[in-house]
């Protein structure tokens, strides 16, 4: 196919360059209603660029076909048989995904690690989940993606599953074997999603871990804005063979998408396909060696542990991803919490990702010497004057197994059944009504159904104190939780 048209981007300029006059959505009518001291901040053009498909880019029977052109543009620069462009980010697709594989009542295989968008898809669908744990690391306090072996023992347990989702590479940048775990899921003839969020420059560079189409996964979700080049809100899924049918994925697509698709993520995901098409490889190529010369220098401050292939010597994960820049800071005596709002009040940048242990960062084509040399030299001054920065309560890290907690109730049931506000120690043993995702990076300690211990409570009240972020509870505070009501 002809990599160097972008069907949507080329529609949008004709639309700008005949200048129609627009009776309908939206109504600030491409800026001509825009308040001058919004356009002063977000700039003119971004209303300019604002149209329908319909009537706009398109007329109403789509006969140019605008948005399928790109759609079918991109499947072929990834290897993909289909591609679907989605306006509401990787947490609508990958419900669109998982309502494509599982309905009510239905089991489906799901990483445990999975980030909250993902349970809620679980909560909305009904369906019943059946975890699949993360390879734990307790020396670094963090999850990796699950084995094939894992995957296999589950399915045994449960045949009736009607497919598994992967989430990979973690936002850490650690990866699965995608091909392996395709395997054994195809080996019972179900397919494999992959939440691939992390992932959507893999297509475009050998030197990066696999990509799931090529790892012979049946569905990817991807974030293009999160690795890519696309506007936030930008994300696209992914399918081939015919495990999951075009059909019904297009049904739920329409059933869970927006009605008013934005032209700007459209346009943004077309560009971005073009330019990766074109140009992908030698800027990833750039951009990998960035990342090398970032770690490297980082790897010689003193009281920083940065983190790179050695997990996969270790057999803690299949790949990682390099453009990732991971470093543990507790020798410094602070968590990568605290780093985070050091950094961004004292050297004006803000890291992509941050917990208890350790700060991340990503490097993209986007990155230049002066945003490499600014990384390093903020980090390095954060070393210099972390003993300043105020200690924190430590976390009371559980064992392992302390994370897993017994799925009593199905998560919509726990969810939307009868349920009452009761303090965090009277809460112990009973069944969670709520999902606690302390933030970052967003993937539940607890999920509605789930039942509540000792070791958790203990745990989230230490991160609370230590300074988790803690939005989609009842109580942020975790003083009281939400469980389900006793009959």
């Amino acid at each position: 196919m002809d990599h160097s048209r972008a069907p949507v981007l080329e529609a949008l300029q004709e639309f700008r360059r005949r200048g129609d006059v627009v009776y309908g959505p939206p109504g600030h009518k491409q800026g001509r209603g825009t308040d001058p001291r919004v356009a002063e901040v977000v700039g003119l053009d971004v209303f300019r660029s604002d149209v329908l498909t319909l009537n706009g880019l398109d007329d109403r029977r789509q006969s140019q076909g605008v948005v399928e052109q790109a759609q079918e543009l991109m499947a072929d620069a990834v290897g993909a048989e289909h591609a679907f462009f989605s306006t509401c980010g990787s947490s609508l697709s990958v419900k669109t995904a998982m309502c494509s594989v599982a309905g009510p009542g239905e089991k489906l295989l799901i990483s445990r690690n999975a980030h909250k968008s993902v349970v809620a898809a679980v909560i909305i669908n009904g369906v019943e989940p059946v975890w699949v744990h993360p390879k734990f690391d307790a020396e670094r306090h963090m999850a990796h993606p699950p084995e094939a072996d894992d995957v296999r023992d589950r399915l045994r347990e449960h045949p009736d599953a009607k497919g598994m989702l992967l989430i990979t590479p973690t936002d850490w940048g650690t990866c699965a074997d995608i091909r392996a775990v395709a395997d054994v899921c195809h080996a019972v003839d179900v397919p494999l999603i992959v939440d691939e969020a992390w992932g959507a420059h893999l297509p475009f560079h050998p030197g990066l871990p696999a990509w799931g189409m090529d790892a012979d996964a049946d569905l990817v979700v991807t974030s293009v804005h999160k690795m890519g080049g696309a506007i936030e809100q930008s994300s696209v899924f992914h399918l081939q063979h015919d495990r999951v049918s075009v059909d019904v994925l297009k049904q739920r697509e329409d059933l869970l998408g927006t009605t008013s698709a934005s032209c700007l993520v459209y346009a943004a995901l077309d560009g971005w396909r073009r330019q990766m098409a074109e140009q992908g490889h030698g800027l990833l190529d750039t951009a990998l060696h960035r990342a090398e010369r970032i770690r490297a220098r980082l790897r010689e401050l003193p009281g920083l542990r940065v983190m790179g292939g050695e997990v996969i010597e270790e057999g803690l994960a299949a790949e990682y991803d390099p453009l990732k820049i991971v470093v543990d800071v507790r020798d410094l005596g602070i968590s990568g919490m605290q780093a985070t709002e050091w950094l961004r009040t004292h050297c004006h940048i803000d890291m992509g990702g941050s917990d208890s242990c350790r700060i991340s960062g990503s490097i993209t084509h986007s990155d230049d010497e002066e945003t490499e040399k600014l990384l390093v030299e903020s980090v390095r001054t954060l070393v210099e004057r972390a003993d300043s920065i105020e200690r924190q309560p430590a976390v009371d890290f559980p064992e392992p197994r302390a994370l897993e907690p017994e799925q009593a109730v199905l998560p919509r049931d726990a969810f939307f059944g009868p349920a009452e506000q009761v303090s965090a120690e009277r809460a112990v043993g009973r069944v969670a009504a709520e999902m606690i995702s302390p933030y970052p990076p967003g993937v539940p300690v607890v999920a509605p159904g789930e039942v509540i211990t000792t070791e958790i409570v203990d745990y989230l009240r230490s991160g609370v104190a230590h300074g988790f972020l803690v939005p989609d509870a009842a109580d942020s505070s975790l003083q009281t939780l939400r469980v389900m009501a006793r009959p």
